[in-house]
Formats: structure tokens, C-alpha cells, sequence
């Protein structure tokens, strides 16, 4: 089956998202990579290219170029916005070239240009400092979703093969949890989630393990009744809906091999208790995955590692494996409209 290139934005051209896009494209035969266009600076892609010794050839080309020139060379969608950045070295000047990048992925998809967007690490510390006005990437892409009305709810799943697992809760205190955890909460997150897993990873009936808050999934209330008066009831509702929904499970029985077997996905009630199995399972091929959008949208699991930019010594497995991924999302729908 024959898909458009991915969209693969710039992210933050100081951190090492530009050269994991080098490297991936380098490693595209030996790997089975599907076809992907940067949307980037391509000056500083190639000042990049020979800072690093990689012998990566760039052309700048349209979307409808970027398939047919992928195999003899990096193609790249170019950015108005040019950048001076300087791996290691973040800057506010930078902020404008990465939302554009973002913005122009999201557009190409919605034309039908491109297959799936998936997008390089950014700072949102960078970006804010430069009059960002959004909380982060993934809202931002909620945002452009939305179409200046109300935006989608947008859902994190993070994947590997071995498992997938979506935090409830994500980037706030862990103090902050109980309050923020509703059962509505989790019933809407564990309905776009298994729409997700239906849509675009084809599972008929997707199972669903949700685990407690608290230790021992509350111990019948011994060590909390957030389990039993909150996480309990959206399992049901769940099932209500139709929904395969099980637990709540006590945490730390739920990732070992045997259980994994037993759901398509994790929901986990805060950050720490979603990210550290994944991260412990696939600690460099890990995805992240946003579930809710209209378009499929997949990144690497990890940050723009400033310290290590420019150095030769970052990894591509995570955007290798993002790009995998969402290009097999990408079939799937295709699949499924066919």
C-alpha cells in the first residue's frame, strides 16, 4: 500500500532532533524506513550534516516531490524561517522556525500531503520565552485541530510492542493527583483510548487494565478510598459503554510479562506510574503516541537533550521506531477506509 511521506517536524533545531532526522535517513535501507520529509532550515540541516562527518544529501522539494526523491536523498520541506542555532545552545530566536514546522506537518496531513505527523523534541521553555501561549506541544496540536473552535481532548499513550500504557494524569505534582482524578476523567480518557486502538491499530476489542492510585489498588480502603469511589466506578461505566475495562489493579503487579498479556493497554492514574514500565521495558525504542486527534501523530520518547547535541553520540532509535509506527497507524486507516 502506497502512503504519502511522513511529516517530520524540526523541533527544536538546538537540541538533537535534527540530527536523529540525519541519522534516520541514513539508516533508512538497512532499517525499512518509510518515506519522511523534514520540515526544517535545510542550511542548517547541511551545516549539521558536515559538523557531524554524515553523509546525508538534502534537497529542498515540495510534498509531492518528497517520495520519489527519499531514496537518493533527504528531502525538505523548507522553512521561511532561518536558523543560526548552534547544537547545545537554545534560543527564543529559534521558537518561531519550530511552531511554523509543527503548524505546516499538521496542514500537510490534513491536505492529504502527508501520511502522519511526528514530531522532533521541542523546549517548551524556549518557546515560552518567546511568547508561546500554549501549555505544550500536544495542546498546541489540539489546538491546530481544532480549527479555532473547542479543541479535541488529546490523550498520551506511550508504546512499545511489548506494552502500551496512557497516564491519567500527566505533567503535575504528584500531591495534585487525587484532586485532578475524576472518574469522567478516566472514562473519557479510556473511551478515546480504545476509539484509538479500534481506529488505528486495528483491534477489534480493545482490553483495557486500569490500575488503582493508591498501593494494592487502596487495600478495600485501608490505603485510600480513591480507588473504590473513584477508579472503580469509571470501570464500570466503561463497561457500560461497551468498553473491555478491568481494575482497578494494584500498580505494581500490572507490567510484568504474564500481565501484559493479558490487556491491549495500561491506564495508569499519574506520570511516574505509566512512565516507569515503559521506560524500564524500552527505554530507548519507546513512542510517544497522542490518541484523539484527527491525524495520527507519533514523537520519540524523550526530550531535546541539549547536553548531548552536536556531539555524534545521540540515539535515532526512538524517532526510528516513532516513525515506524506511524506509518503503520497511517496503513491501518487506509486499511480500514479501503
Amino acid at each position: 500500500m502506497s502512503l504519502p511521506p511522513l511529516a517530520l517536524t524540526q523541533g527544536d533545531p538546538a537540541g538533537v532532533g535534527p540530527e536523529l532526522s540525519l541519522l534516520a535517513w541514513a539508516r533508512r535501507n538497512a532499517l525499512g524506513l518509510p518515506p519522511f520529509a523534514c520540515i526544517a532550515d535545510i542550511d542548517h540541516l547541511a551545516r549539521l550534516s558536515r559538523r557531524l562527518g554524515l553523509d546525508v544529501p538534502l534537497v529542498a522539494c515540495d510534498w509531492d516531490e518528497a517520495g520519489r526523491h527519499f531514496a537518493t536523498a533527504l528531502p525538505v520541506i523548507p522553512l521561511a524561517e532561518a536558523t543560526a542555532a548552534e547544537p547545545g545552545r537554545p534560543a527564543p530566536a529559534t521558537a518561531q522556525g519550530t511552531i511554523a514546522s509543527i503548524s505546516r506537518a499538521v496542514a500537510a496531513v490534513r491536505q492529504g500531503q502527508a501520511a502522519a505527523v511526528v514530531t522532533n523534541p521541542i523546549a517548551k521553555s524556549v518557546l515560552y520565552a518567546a511568547g508561546f501561549a500554549h501549555p505544550g506541544h500536544t495542546e498546541y496540536l489540539a489546538h491546530l485541530a481544532g480549527d479555532g473552535g473547542t479543541p479535541p481532548m488529546p490523550v498520551m499513550m506511550l508504546w512499545c510492542d511489548e506494552l502500551a500504557v496512557v497516564p491519567v494524569t500527566i505533567h503535575v505534582p504528584l500531591r495534585a493527583v487525587p484532586d485532578l482524578l475524576t472518574t469522567e476523567l478516566i472514562v473519557e480518557t479510556g473511551r478515546i483510548v480504545a476509539e484509538g486502538l479500534k481506529r488505528s491499530f486495528g483491534i477489534a476489542n480493545p482490553r483495557l487494565a486500569l490500575s488503582g492510585l493508591n498501593p494494592h489498588a487502596g487495600e478495600s480502603g485501608a490505603l485510600g478510598g480513591e480507588d473504590a469511589a473513584v477508579v472503580a466506578p469509571a470501570v464500570t461505566a466503561l463497561r457500560a459503554l461497551g468498553i473491555d475495562a478491568r481494575g482497578p489493579y494494584p500498580a505494581d503487579t500490572m507490567f510484568h510479562a504474564r500481565a501484559r498479556a493479558g490487556y491491549d493497554a495500561a491506564l495508569a492514574m499519574y506520570h511516574d506510574q505509566a512512565l516507569i514500565p515503559i521506560k524500564t521495558i524500552a527505554f530507548d525504542e519507546g513512542v510517544n503516541v497522542t490518541l484523539g486527534l484527527p491525524f495520527i501523530r507519533t514523537s520519540p520518547d524523550h526530550g531535546t537533550a541539549f547536553d548531548i547535541a552536536g556531539k555524534g553520540i545521540a540515539r535515532p532509535d526512538s524517532l526510528i521506531a516513532a516513525l515506524k509506527l506511524a506509518a503503520r497507524m497511517a496503513r491501518q486507516l487506509a486499511k480500514a477506509a479501503e
